[in-house]
């Protein structure tokens, strides 16, 4: 008796294999691979031209492309803010998103904060309040707190602003609304006083 054919299987000879790719030949010059794609990433002033993986996040564009390592990764899901940056003027989790849907963007890292001759007047508080202790989540905290400071002067009120409040004022920094609008960023050593007393020295 003949043997009959595995089932789903076709015996046929000449039928084409699925089993890898047709060749399809060299790029052409200029080609990337289909899982990727040029990227601008404007970083602390600078252009800077990549071709990235499609899930490449800006937190690994930033640290694995870049070297630019001040924005740290601790938990990858956004929870929290030790990866914050500022992405077109607005406090982002960096870890969360991805560089080929920021193309273009203006990206401002910890590294970018400081001018040429002076650190940022949030980073002379944190060093004269000793607002950190093992610092891995400063830079997270640093990023944060300069976005929390100028969405409070645009008129964002925070879950903590009184009802009252009018609209589209700068909204005052108490210590109530700093610890609010900072809660989204973790201190293992337990900061948070003087991260707090840090933010204030700078917007009496």
């Amino acid at each position: 008796m003949a043997a009959q054919p595995a089932q789903g299987r076709s015996t046929t000879s000449d039928q084409p294999s699925t089993d890898r790719p047709a060749a399809t030949g060299p790029p052409a010059p200029g080609d990337t691979a289909p899982h990727t794609s040029p990227v601008t990433l404007h970083v602390n002033g600078v252009a800077h031209r990549l071709t990235l993986d499609h899930r490449t996040t800006v937190l690994d564009a930033l640290r694995e492309h870049l070297d630019l390592i001040g924005a740290k990764k601790g938990c990858d899901h956004g929870q929290c803010g030790a990866c914050t940056v500022l992405a077109d003027g607005r406090r982002v989790n960096s870890c969360l998103m991805l560089a080929v849907s920021h193309d273009g963007a203006e990206i401002t890292t910890v590294e970018g904060l400081a001018g040429d001759d002076a650190l940022h007047p949030l980073q002379e508080a944190f060093l004269d309040r000793d607002a950190f202790q093992c610092g891995y989540c400063t830079p997270g905290q640093l990023c944060s707190a300069v976005g929390a400071i100028d969405e409070a002067a645009a008129g964002h009120p925070s879950h903590v602003s009184p009802p009252d409040t009018p609209a589209g004022r700068p909204v005052p920094l108490s210590p109530d609304e700093i610890r609010e609008r900072m809660s989204g960023n973790l201190c293992r050593c337990g900061a948070y006083q003087n991260i707090v007393a840090a933010i204030e020295d700078v917007t009496r």
